[in-house]
């Protein structure tokens, strides 16, 4: 049902008559006063209840409130000079620089029968990820799924920050003014960009991967004489050029080659296949001040947590009516994967202190994020990966320093960690670093907990743990799933799901915040108990049917010019870069299975039916055998020693392990069992494990 807010009852949404909606929205003209940061509040949609009226526990109904925020920050502000090209944005009046951004809030339709907390879910490429991953089953039928975050108690918050998303599909969109020199005139510089296709296409968008979903960064110019478009199957591969005249800027989709003139698309004579990697470099204009994301969400979360609206008839920004009003007493913030680096560059930039001084996130969670994310510089494109193994190796977002705590990385010439300024102004949050197996493989997370050399394991800060999930793929399962498999990768996807135990992680994040209770002990590969090794130290084990060639993302001192700050992961890159330095390569120990042995280990690995991973093999076709990006691989085990046998599979049978069926469920409420002593599953969960794995056909009776 779609009501206006004004039309609730007056004890669930006391506040809701300040808002205008629907037919004749009206945009409230606010003067802002100068510790003003969101200007304006315009609420386009609300549904109540929503969910299909479903209700969820004792906290009952929710609702869904959707609508654009608008701010402005100060660029002289000590806290908004480090965003790149903040100076070089156009101004208001009051000499501030404007954006606005789309939100989406859910919240009880009560207020009083939240848990109080914000947990603000950092869009991915303008998508919401937490509410799909966390809440079990979503589908278009059931968009709550089995609605765990709402009989919580969440105020689950959105709101764009990346100002090349485009509308459409449900993105949340984020707005920012485009630089130029203080005369008025463009500004242009380096642009490098690679093309990995999943199917062969006659021409691409300049924002590759972004396809349709992001805005591409022009070209200057359609002479192409300036350009380099060179291609390549692997990724160490020398890279050839491919001559000027059989590529063009021009889009070839409906028209053959040389195709229509474009700025935003190139086309090569022959089309982009799947086998090679396209890399190109040219020159861009008008850049986007990127950076000014972190600030919006900044403003954004803050207003939620502190503002109240006087409405004392003067119609200045004291009077922006707050959709939560009263009802936050802390703050989390989640970030999966790209969203997850953001968080992290969020922190180490020092937006975790608002323009008031107070801390904006009392808990921080950056998921399968081992590393930054390269927003703050010009000509940013945060769409694009921070480097895998066959893919964007060298974009920016690995520099030094990953780790939280200070450190030395005598070979990037560069010390510190990712704290430094949240604890010079005392805004530090607590913080859970949850990451999978893939990023060691393809994200270099061993350089989050181990020196520069190799050799030697740092401390982890009081205010930080670090989980790893371990033998787990980055972009993770969902629970009792069926194996698939893509065609750009050699083996079915990582079905190993830690689903369960990252809900229980939430859970004591949030109480660490509140009361202060401690959370389990960290849990990953160290060097001190021998579960952090050499790359060639892995010892996989020789499976019938997988290549295995040790691959990996080995992590590199890039040079990328003199305007580029390594430590902050801002400002103006050169391009390409230089390589100055590989660094010695550091993964998780597996066991005979191929399983590995550290960090939160789920159900399903503590009574495996196969070999579960943080890595798979790109398929022949599609750059073989380099690493499938960000993916991970289940190999099963043969169900009968005779199978494994006649194929030479060195892992023992399902058969052989449990002996039966009830030998496997015995494993699995063992497993369940410790998971719960340890802190790391909640009760409810573990009764919807065990009926899950009852219901599982493992091959044997």
């Amino acid at each position: 049902m779609k009501r206006q807010p004004n039309r609730c009852p007056a004890d669930a949404c006391r506040w809701a008559g300040r808002f205008l909606i629907a037919g004749s929205l009206v945009l409230l003209a606010l003067a802002a006063t100068a510790s003003a940061e969101i200007t304006n509040i315009v609420i386009t949609n609300v549904t109540s209840p929503a969910f299909n009226g479903a209700s969820f526990g004792s906290v009952g109904q929710y609702e869904e409130v959707d609508g654009i925020a608008y701010g402005e920050v100060d660029p002289d502000d000590p806290r908004n000079e480090v965003i790149q090209d903040i100076k070089l944005a156009p101004r208001n009046a009051r000499g501030k620089v404007e954006y606005h951004m789309d939100f989406n809030i859910l919240r009880p339709i009560d207020l009083s029968k939240s848990n109080h907390t914000i947990i603000y879910d950092v869009v991915n490429r303008g998508n919401r990820e937490l509410t799909v991953n966390l809440n079990v089953g979503v589908t278009t039928a059931n968009p709550a799924g089995d609605g765990w975050l709402y009989k919580e108690g969440y105020l689950v918050v959105m709101s764009g920050w990346q100002a090349d998303v485009l509308a459409g599909g449900g993105r949340l969109t984020f707005t920012a003014p485009v630089a130029h020199h203080h005369d008025g005139s463009s500004i242009t510089g380096p642009v490098r960009q690679e093309y990995t296709q999943s199917a062969a296409a006659p021409s691409v968008f300049l924002a590759g991967s972004g396809g349709t979903a992001t805005a591409s960064i022009a070209t200057a110019t359609l002479d192409n004489s300036t350009a380099t478009l060179t291609m390549r199957v692997l990724q160490d591969d020398p890279k050839v050029v491919i001559p000027r005249s059989q590529w063009a800027f021009a889009d070839c989709s409906t028209t053959p080659f040389p195709g229509v003139p474009s700025t935003t698309h190139a086309c090569v004579q022959g089309g982009f296949d799947t086998n090679h990697i396209f890399e190109l470099v040219y020159t861009g204009i008008d850049p986007l001040v990127f950076g000014l994301g972190l600030a919006s969400t900044r403003d954004f979360v803050s207003f939620l947590h502190h503002h109240h609206a006087r409405n004392d008839g003067d119609n200045d920004a004291d009077d922006v009516p707050n959709p939560l009003d009263g009802g936050v007493h802390w703050t989390v913030g989640h970030g999966e994967s790209q969203s997850g680096r953001y968080l992290r560059e969020f922190l180490g930039l020092g937006f975790n202190e608002d323009e008031r001084g107070r801390r904006v996130f009392d808990g921080l969670n950056p998921e399968r994020a081992s590393n930054r994310i390269s927003l703050n510089i010009r000509f940013a494109q945060p769409t694009r990966l921070s480097g895998t193994q066959h893919t964007e190796k060298q974009y920016p977002g690995p520099e030094s320093p990953d780790t939280w705590e200070d450190e030395n990385d005598r070979f990037a010439h560069v010390s510190g960690g990712q704290l430094d300024r949240c604890r010079k102004s005392h805004t530090c949050p607590k913080i859970f670093g949850t990451e999978s197996s893939t990023e060691y493989w393809e994200a270099g997370m061993w350089a989050n907990t181990v020196d520069a050399d190799g050799d030697r394991d740092l401390d982890i800060p009081d205010n930080v743990r670090i989980y790893h999930w371990s033998s787990a793929q980055h972009g993770g399962s969902q629970p009792a799933v069926a194996p698939t498999k893509s065609s750009i990768c050699e083996q079915f996807s990582n079905l190993n799901s830690y689903t369960y135990n990252f809900r229980a992680l939430l859970g004591r994040l949030r109480a660490w915040v509140v009361s202060d209770r401690e959370p389990p002990h960290s849990r990953y590969a160290s060097l001190r108990n021998g579960e952090l090794v050499p790359a060639s130290h892995v010892n996989f084990p020789t499976i019938p049917g997988v290549t295995f060639v040790g691959n990996f993302n080995s992590r590199q001192v890039l040079d990328r010019g003199p305007k580029f700050s390594a430590k902050d992961d801002s400002g103006v890159m050169d391009e390409p870069p230089v390589v100055r330095f590989t660094y010695r390569e550091l993964l998780p120990k597996v066991n005979e299975d191929g399983n590995e042995v550290d960090g939160v280990r789920s159900t399903q690995l503590r009574a495996p039916l196969g070999t579960y991973s943080g890595w798979n093999t790109r398929a022949t076709g599609f750059g073989h055998p380099d690493l499938c990006d960000l993916t991970g691989q289940y190999i099963p085990f043969a169900i009968h020693k005779a199978d494994r046998l006649a194929s030479g599979d060195p892992r023992l049978s399902v058969e052989e392990r449990y002996g039966s069926k009830a030998g496997y469920l015995a494993a699995v409420t063992q497993a369940i069992q410790d998971q719960l002593d340890e802190g790391l599953l909640l009760p409810a969960d573990a009764v919807t494990i065990l009926s899950q794995e009852n219901a599982r056909n493992i091959g044997i009776p």
